[in-house]
């Protein structure tokens, strides 16, 4: 099984990282590790240095991936279309993301790379909360 994991360095994001790892090894699945940035800073850093601890801790040998993407417009659905231009380009058989809780308002502006994963149902899914 080969197992996207798309993280931003929220706490929910974590969480989907140490949960798809866990399906990796039960599974002896393949992990992919995303990080989508429109602009690396030194967060990006910080949130690919706490990925390679996470995977190290488990013992697994993959190197997280940093995309940047050169947008104007940087909101959660085009996030989520990248995803799927990912998981389209390099054929997943599942997808791991973190989902944090937002307010209707954040909600409704900004939407949610999660949803929009989800609802184009191309891939399998799992959302961490």
């Amino acid at each position: 099984m080969q197992i996207l994991i798309p993280i931003d360095g929220t706490d929910a994001s974590k969480r989907a990282l140490d949960f798809g790892i866990e399906m990796a090894v039960q599974m002896d699945g393949n992990l992919h590790v995303v990080h989508f940035t429109n602009k690396p800073t030194d967060a990006t850093e910080t949130i690919l240095d706490d990925a390679r601890t996470r995977l190290a801790a488990a013992n697994i040998q993959s190197e997280p991936e940093l995309t940047t993407l050169t947008i104007d417009v940087w909101n959660a659905d085009r996030v989520g279309e990248e995803i799927l231009d990912v998981v389209n380009e390099h054929g997943y058989d599942h997808v791991v993301m973190g989902h944090h809780e937002d307010g209707a308002v954040e909600r409704a502006v900004f939407g949610s790379a999660a949803e929009t994963v989800l609802r184009a149902e191309a891939v399998p899914m799992t959302i961490v909360p």
